[in-house]
């Protein structure tokens, strides 16, 4: 399959980066994730000719190709907002941002001084992004997610494939070196819906983004 022929009509909403969950003016709970994956996915898609919407969480790193409009947020609900917002219009989703499950409850205005041995921060559950747009796509929308798991990796991501409603879902293990948060390199499996599961070796973050863009015309 030619993929410029594939990708050259579609609008393709993309996730990337952490998120930042404000504890107070100058703390945040947070996580490792550079939103390398993300960003190369974005490019691959654009160089294809998709139409390429990137929501981007705290990340030093800048989308390039003209066809990538980039939109900047920093909380799990900002992300929320902007991606069911933009879902609507959308052929593709790819949901690989590392989106923080919890936020606290209450944000503190001032900084929270040092006075006691101990601090508690009662945490909520952020919205499920991925578990949203599987809820509201269409039947001509695929919606695709990723999943980074440190034991019983294929079926976690089986399972969350089902639970979510997603079209595919893309793993990553913790298990191999060069792997996951911090590389330029990644390695990756890739589950359908229809129960087809596709193994790769170790790549450039760059050369997974191929993988995947390969493999979403045969969702």
């Amino acid at each position: 399959m030619n993929l410029t022929d594939f990708y050259k009509s579609k609008i393709i909403v993309i996730s990337a980066g952490p998120t930042y969950e404000k504890i107070d003016p100058v703390r945040f709970i947070g996580n490792y994730s550079t939103g390398k994956m993300g960003f190369e996915l974005a490019e691959v898609l654009a160089e294809n000719g998709a139409e390429v919407h990137l929501v981007a969480g705290p990340t030093q790193l800048t989308a390039m190709h003209s066809n990538i409009k980039t939109y900047l947020v920093e909380s799990a609900l900002e992300m929320y907002n902007q991606c069911t917002q933009l879902f609507e219009k959308a052929d593709i989703a790819i949901m690989a941002a590392a989106v923080a499950d919890y936020r606290p409850a209450e944000v503190s205005d001032i900084k929270i001084k040092k006075n006691e041995d101990t601090l508690t921060i009662h945490l909520v559950k952020n919205p499920d992004i991925l578990a949203t747009l599987g809820a509201r796509k269409k039947e001509n929308q695929i919606v695709i997610g990723f999943a980074l798991e440190t034991n019983n990796e294929i079926e976690n991501a089986r399972k969350k494939l089902e639970k979510k409603n997603a079209d595919a879902i893309v793993l990553n293990s913790l298990q191999y070196k060069g792997a996951g948060f911090k590389y330029d390199t990644n390695k990756i499996s890739i589950l359908l819906k229809n129960g087809r599961i596709f193994e790769y070796q170790l790549k450039s973050k760059r050369e997974v983004a191929q993988d995947i863009t390969a493999c979403i015309p045969l969702i």
